[in-house]
């Protein structure tokens, strides 16, 4: 054998070692959220998630689920350090930066969404591939989801009637939530999930808004004495969350490990994660109820009074989409078609509504 075939020889068994262990290249990721690992969303979704990844990639892929913003930062921030890489992915509220998402903000306008957060979360995709991936073209999107039913927790006895919301301080979860209590005549105060239940300690808010499958961890049964919900199938309000990864890292992946991430992403991964927040709101209230606390319904004629002031903040919030150039009839229209759409695709099952007793009856 001559000395140039064995040195071609060598070079090809390098070669082979190289492609063989960039093949089975393996990778840690870091993903971080800002609620109680004991919460809905982690332990149906996130956790679950990660396993299934890990497992699919047999093992080359490792995902490290952080709670409680220990990665650093604050909920707010979230988008911003998945995109910079200071996280490699992670639970985004777009709505805690307001004005920066603003389409994000049609999903969650009053009675826009149903009850079950995995029936919304459906129409969520639908109606980000339409809207929304040029607001996220910064990340790698995974996920898009909202919750289930929205609704009131506070001291004392439940709501009656809208005009009992009059005068309440009560923690707003989105700019649109505060735009109708304010309406109601409450007084809402803005403030991320993990604030809420020192703010509620401390006799800074009377209640809030809220899901049922929030109530465990931030201990609702103690810090609050009743829960009132809207009557019908659509959400008092809402909230539109992203499951996102940074491109980067997405990106610097080989390719049989990126198909494993795709292959739970999207559609799949958003109704997953839908259903996960609707697992936890039957968590949560199984706990309220044995708490002892009130559970009700408004009467249909009071959730009436309510829609219709929903119905001015919905009209409001067009006219200012559209004085900053966006088309927000369609914005407000697309996304009840997309809610429609998934309605009639998965007719919803009411599974708490016998938990409730209607207000004043």
């Amino acid at each position: 054998m001559t000395k140039f075939t064995l040195r071609a020889a060598a070079f090809a068994a390098a070669a082979s070692i190289v492609a063989s262990t960039a093949f089975a290249q393996e990778v840690t990721l870091r993903f971080q959220h800002f609620v109680s690992p004991a919460s809905g969303s982690p332990m149906y979704f996130m956790e679950p998630w990660a396993e299934k990844i890990e497992a699919e990639s047999e093992g080359r892929i490792k995902i490290e689920i952080y709670p409680l913003m220990q990665l650093g930062g604050k909920a707010p921030d979230q988008f911003d350090l998945i995109r910079d890489g200071a996280i490699d992915g992670g639970w985004v509220i777009p709505g805690y930066q307001p004005g920066r998402f603003p389409e994000t903000e049609t999903l969650e306008l009053p009675f826009i969404t149903a009850k079950s957060g995995e029936l919304s979360s459906v129409a969520a995709w639908s109606f980000t591939q339409k809207h929304l991936m040029d607001d996220f073209k910064d990340v790698k999107v995974l996920a898009v989801h909202m919750h289930g039913e929205g609704l009131v927790h506070k001291k004392g006895e439940v709501l009656e009637t809208a005009d009992d919301l009059k005068g309440l301080k009560l923690r707003a979860p989105t700019r649109t939530s505060t735009l109708l209590l304010d309406k109601l005549g409450a007084t809402p105060v803005g403030m991320p999930v993990p604030a809420f239940p020192e703010a509620l300690a401390k006799g800074v808010l009377d209640g809030g808004m809220i899901t049922f499958e929030m109530a465990p961890s931030l201990k609702l049964d103690e810090l609050t004495d009743s829960h009132t919900d809207v009557a019908g199938d659509r959400s008092f309000y809402n909230l539109y969350f992203i499951w996102a990864m940074n491109k980067a890292k997405y990106d610097s992946l080989p390719d049989d490990l990126k198909a494993v991430i795709d292959a739970n992403s999207g559609l799949m991964a958003s109704q997953w994660a839908g259903a996960a927040y609707d697992h936890g709101d039957e968590d949560g209230l199984k706990e309220i109820r044995a708490s002892g606390n009130e559970i009700a319904l408004l009467p249909a004629e009071e959730t009436d009074k309510i829609k219709a002031l929903g119905d001015e903040v919905i009209a409001e919030w067009i006219a200012d989409m559209n004085s900053k150039g966006y088309d927000g009839q369609m914005l407000v229209d697309d996304a009840r078609a997309a809610v429609e759409e998934a309605l009639r695709s998965h007719p919803w099952i009411d599974t708490m509504g016998a938990a409730y007793t209607v207000a004043g009856e």
